[in-house]
């Protein structure tokens, strides 16, 4: 299971900075590939805005 970044994503590079595996991607909302994540949630964690939800 992966987690999602939701449409409230800020695009302020928390959760880059917190991702083990490199699976996130900059855009105007970012993005998570779902076949790098490892679910460990510290995107999550880390994310100000409550913008990433597990899928």
């Amino acid at each position: 299971m992966a987690h999602r970044i939701t449409e409230d994503c800020a695009a302020c590079g928390s959760c880059m900075a917190e991702c083990p595996t490199g699976a996130i991607s900059e855009g105007d909302i970012y993005k998570i590939d779902p076949n790098v994540c490892i679910d460990c949630g510290a995107c999550a964690d880390a994310c100000p805005m409550g913008a990433i939800v597990a899928e």
